[in-house]
């Protein structure tokens, strides 16, 4: 359960930043997650992911990254990797392996912490872009050996706690108001202005600099920041050095507030100046209205008959609806169909075809909230071409970017966008389609600008091409392919998803296959696991002849069942499941711990009665204790140390009324008993402390061979005074004689039953 501390505190910080009607009140938030246990890294179902929240107005976040380690069990020091990223969890990459081609991502911060008994550091940010913020941490790469659930371990753990102050009452820059600000190297300006949305550019200007200290110097000396810091971008500074000077920020973020801060250069003077703010609207797509109309219903409609008129005249269809939804002359702004189909599923649909021309940018805005940040966003764009045909020098421009849209395209990848930048694709008639795939995208509005580019100054006849954007979230890019599953993760109430690779493949979709498996190294695999349980059929076979009939049951009920499950349990394509993959898991682990137990207690030599009784009861409990925890050391630990009490028991008891050690034989000991425990004892030894994820179809398989081989070691005889038991014999004191008879071919006397009597070797006919 998340451990969450938020704690406001207003009389702690009240810092005088004059401005023109007063002082910014400033106030403290706290807040702490729970320490969580860390992981070596070997997916990112390894990292450990925490979420915080930074309000609007924030001035500085201080975050507290305690590690520590568990105590009484040696444990070597090793260091916490941990990574920071605002908008969305941050991708990383420790292990420097492949992404997918046309994969785009924002790198994040990334911190050491060495672990000692109890360590911490501390990272300060000023002035961090308000919204989700999300710290992921983890150990060194991961070795591959296989722990077993329950054995001592070294145990790190790792708790993030964060505090910030926030401003209550910030000063808001309105267009072309002039305001009045004393600003010094402890006490900054702070203010805020609002962008609308279709700003083309921004500029804040500062004038009449006075120096309290040096009043006829005539020098601001002042630092000039516009934007918030998010670790990579989003942060503009502009060094002032006369009597004023002006920060103009071209394509600033649309629909949200700017922060305005304005500092000394200079310690030990405080300056006063003015500033004022402006912004330019260059292009902005006409009014609709606010006349009632169905516009769903329309867009469904305009995106059924672009789709069946498509092939025909896509290029007249593209040009038209478009511009009868908004018939500007300097935008075309699309609407699009937000569905969201899944968790981390969305599907963007425009209403339209999507027109693009040499004259004006067309424009999309795909609003992605913050739900979606867990998958990857998807970017698709073809060019259709039916009907129009691009010349050789032509092209299709489009800029994939966050927070602001890019209205100059050019025939350069880049999308510059001010404080933020974008994903810049082209497609033509020899490369008709691009691709895009952004892992973790950032919550805000995403924007996809097209513009028709020539080579000349006109397109020649054509004018407008016709475009298909498929826009979509996706839990992992591409299903992370043939190699691997999409894996749905959890952080609390936060849903991301991440890339489980087989067979060896590896990276962010599974496309890295420097250490894939080989097909012929799959089967091999395979079969080594598979066909090692076949060792099980001596130990069936000797417990038949010795007529431990209910034990041979349990032993190839073991063998078929882990037969099955390893052949299911394949990483790659060889891979074969006769039902549900947790069935054959489940049984294959209580077919292993019932075949120790009733083996134990065959060696016991209780009465039949006693010993049928510890089976039903041993199995129920046994398989009561696998539905809890299935991996749970206690689970094969237990019946173990039970059975083992019942057989020393037992044969401690018969020692003592015999006089003499048991069981008496010392050929018994040597040739069974001792070889049968050595075989118990090397298996346990290579499968808690010798398996790997590299050996594992090596040693595993070398687990079932020797389990199966000591079974037929310690499987005991047959028990019978005075001698060993035929079957004939074994026929005649246990089964009626007309089922003996049966198998070896003699047929029922009239349909009469014989029943034996034990105690006086007579006969009766019922």
């Amino acid at each position: 359960m998340e451990l969450f501390c938020l704690c406001v505190l207003f009389s702690v910080a009240l810092v005088p930043t004059l401005a023109g009607d007063g002082q910014v009140t400033f106030v403290s938030e706290l807040s702490s997650k729970p320490a969580q246990r860390l992981s070596k890294y070997g997916w990112y179902g390894n990292v450990r992911l925490q979420r915080f929240h930074i309000p609007e107005d924030t001035a500085i976040a201080r975050w507290v990254f305690s590690a520590s380690k568990s105590q009484g069990y040696h444990c070597g020091q090793h260091k916490v990797f941990i990574h920071l990223r605002a908008g969305a969890p941050p991708v990383i990459n420790p292990l420097g392996l492949v992404f997918p081609n046309t994969t785009h991502w924002t790198p994040c911060l990334n911190l050491t912490l060495p672990v000692t008994s109890q360590s911490s550091t501390t990272f300060n940010l000023s002035y961090p872009t308000p919204g989700d913020w999300f710290v992921a941490a983890h150990l060194p790469e991961d070795d591959g050996r296989i722990e077993q659930k329950g054995f001592p371990s070294c145990t790190y753990f790792f708790q993030p706690q964060l505090s910030i102050r926030r401003a209550v009452d910030t000063p808001v820059l309105q267009k072309n108001v002039v305001l009045h600000q004393i600003a010094s190297p402890l006490e900054p300006a702070r203010l805020k202005f609002y962008v609308p949305e279709f700003a083309s550019s921004l500029s804040v200007s500062v004038s009449n600099c006075l120096s309290e200290e040096k009043p006829a110097s005539g020098s601001c000396s002042l630092v000039l920041r516009l934007g918030s810091d998010s670790l990579t971008e989003g942060l503009m500074s502009v060094n002032c050095t006369g009597i004023s000077c002006s920060a103009v920020l071209p394509n600033p973020p649309w629909g949200t507030w700017l922060r305005v801060v304005v500092e000394s250069s200079q310690e030990a003077r405080t300056v006063a100046f003015n500033i004022v703010s402006d912004y330019t609207v260059g292009c902005k797509p006409d009014s609709l209205g606010l006349a009632a109309d169905d516009d769903l219903n329309k867009l469904r409609r305009s995106s059924s008959l672009s789709n069946s008129t498509l092939a025909a005249n896509s290029s007249f269809v593209a040009v038209n609806l478009s511009a009868s939804l908004l018939p500007s002359s300097c935008i075309w702004n699309i609407p699009v169909l937000d569905e969201q189909l899944d968790v981390l599923s969305h599907k963007f649909t425009p209403g339209s075809n999507v027109s693009v021309t040499s004259t004006h940018p067309t424009l999309l805005m795909y609003p992605l909230h913050a739900q979606s940040t867990g998958g990857s966003l998807n970017l698709k764009l073809a060019l259709n071409a039916t009907n129009v045909t691009l010349a050789n020098s032509s092209s299709v421009a489009a800029c994939f970017s966050p927070r602001v849209p890019v209205l100059q395209l050019n025939q350069s990848d880049s999308c510059p966008s001010g404080l933020f930048g974008g994903f810049g694709v082209s497609i033509n008639n020899s490369s008709p389609t691009a691709v895009v795939h952004v892992p973790f995208p950032e919550s805000t509005t995403w924007y996809l600008s097209l513009q028709l580019l020539c080579s000349r100054s006109d397109c020649g006849d054509v004018s407008a091409v016709s475009v298909v954007p498929e826009v979509s979230v996706s839990a992992c890019i591409d299903s992370c392919g043939a190699n691997g599953e999409c894996t749905l993760l959890r952080s609390f109430s936060y849903l991301y998803a991440s890339c489980v690779c087989k067979a060896g493949w590896s990276g962010w979709g599974c496309t890295d296959d420097t250490n894939a498996q080989s097909y012929t190294h799959q089967v091999f695999a395979t079969l080594l696991l598979t066909l090692s349980n076949l060792c099980f059929l001596p130990a069936i076979v000797v417990a038949v002849r010795r007529f431990y009939f209910t034990e041979a049951s349990v032993y190839l009920f073991t063998m078929f069942f882990s037969t099955f499950y390893h052949a299911c349990d394949q990483p790659g394509v060889a891979v074969m499941c006769i039902m549900d993959y947790d069935a054959l898991q489940y049984c294959d682990f209580l077919g292993s711990v019932c075949s120790i137990w009733v083996t134990i207690l065959c060696m016991a030599r209780v009465a039949d009665t006693v010993k049928y009784t510890l089976f039903m009861l041993g199995t129920l409990l046994i398989a009561m204790s696998m539905q809890l925890d299935r991996k749970g050391l206690w689970n094969m630990l237990g019946p173990i140390l039970c059975a083992f009490l019942v057989m020393v028991t037992m044969w401690v008891y018969r020692g003592v009324r015999r006089k003499h050690c048991y069981p008496p034989s010392w050929r018994r000991w040597v040739f069974y008993l001792i070889p049968g425990a050595l075989c118990a004892l090397i298996g346990v030894c290579v499968y808690i402390f010798a398996e790997t994820e590299d050996n594992y179809f090596y040693t595993h398989s070398l687990w079932h061979v020797l389990v199966a081989t000591c079974v037929v070691f310690l499987l005991p005889p047959r028990h019978k005074k005075g001698g060993v038991v035929s079957w004939a014999e074994y026929c005649r004191l246990n089964w009626t004689w007309h089922r003996c008879w049966g198998w070896f071919g003699s047929p029922k006397i009239c349909g009469y039953t014989l029943c034996p009597s034990k105690s006086d070797e007579l006969h009766t006919v019922t």
